[in-house]
């Protein structure tokens, strides 16, 4: 919890770990702490687990929590861990988050309740409740209306930022661009905003984002850690090349539907021992496959290496 009293710390990459599974289905904790030792040793900026690309709808509040323990143990107070906690539930997102809160994490991640569609004032509510439980831990929403079917507005969010002490920040995760410097021109500088839309990653930094939760680090952290520390040092056009560079794996990782391609990127590479997704999702079909494989191949260069971290090497 080395950065929980200092929420504008958690800056930079923050890679959203997709959830290993054994290949009957279980969770795989030693591929979990692997995962996070290579992001670390390749230059991530934070850990984030139980966001959209960690199947957190397949696995049980018990399994979820297990999890956040394993990376909490993993980071340590090497780098910020900021897991996503929430649920389409109150009662689970409670249970969730204060068993991220004993883990030690610096932040808590949480999505907008999905399927119900609440409306603003349920939001700014619902927000408000969790916050006042973990009234010690940072509170930042998760909004992605393409998995959720509800959207938080910008002048909600300036609301709770205002009201709610402990709100700090939001991870968008819309292709709405207008949406992003609304937010920012309602809240000003000091709300954190990430972007999780992978090529409106670079764009965010312009308007003054904190970084980003993008789903690409899973299988390139070095080029997403490089691209955020190239634009803070000034260098923009390396920061806009590897921005380009990384269209492909970009494309490689909605193929098909995420995590998919992404685990059978890592399994191919050795990170992790298994690809499996778990029901409803599934494994890169042939079709999907042959894409893949073409796309891998040509943003080859912005993969990071995987020595000293492939299953069975220690």
């Amino acid at each position: 919890m080395k950065f929980r009293s200092n929420p504008a710390s958690i800056r930079g990459s923050i890679a959203p770990l997709m959830t290993p599974f054994t290949a009957d289905g279980a969770v795989d904790h030693a591929g979990l702490t692997n995962l996070v030792n290579w992001q670390l040793a390749s230059g991530s900026h934070g850990i984030s687990i139980g966001g959209s690309t960690g199947e957190p709808s397949s696995q049980s509040i018990a399994e979820r929590a297990e999890a956040i323990r394993t990376v909490a143990t993993a980071v340590g107070d090497r780098v910020p861990f900021m897991p996503g906690t929430g649920s389409a539930k109150l009662d689970e997102t409670l249970e969730l988050t204060a068993a991220a809160r004993d883990a030690g994490v610096d932040a808590a991640l949480i999505i907008t309740p999905y399927y119900a569609r609440p409306t603003q004032e349920a939001l700014y509510r619902w927000y408000t409740t969790v916050a006042e439980e973990f009234p010690d831990l940072p509170i930042v929403a998760y909004n992605v209306p393409s998995r959720t079917a509800v959207d938080i507005a910008p002048v909600t969010v300036a609301r709770l930022f205002h009201d709610v002490e402990n709100f700090v920040g939001v991870k968008e995760t819309t292709k709405d661009f207008e949406h992003f410097s609304r937010v920012l021109h309602l809240c000003g500088p000091e709300l954190l905003v990430w972007s999780g839309i992978e090529l409106l990653c670079l764009p965010l930094m312009a308007l003054g984002g904190a970084g980003f939760v993008s789903a690409t680090a899973n299988i390139a952290p070095a080029a997403v850690a490089q691209m955020f520390e190239a634009w803070e040092s000034g260098d923009f056009e390396t920061a806009r090349e590897i921005h380009y560079g990384l269209h492909p794996l970009v494309d490689l990782l909605f193929v098909e539907t995420n995590p998919a391609p992404g685990k059978w990127v890592l399994e191919q590479r050795g990170l992790i021992a298994s690809g499996h997704v778990r029901s409803p999702l599934i494994e890169p079909t042939d079709a999907g496959l042959v894409k893949i494989k073409q796309l891998m191949a040509e943003g080859e260069k912005y993969l990071t290496s995987a020595e000293g971290f492939t299953v069975g090497s220690k």
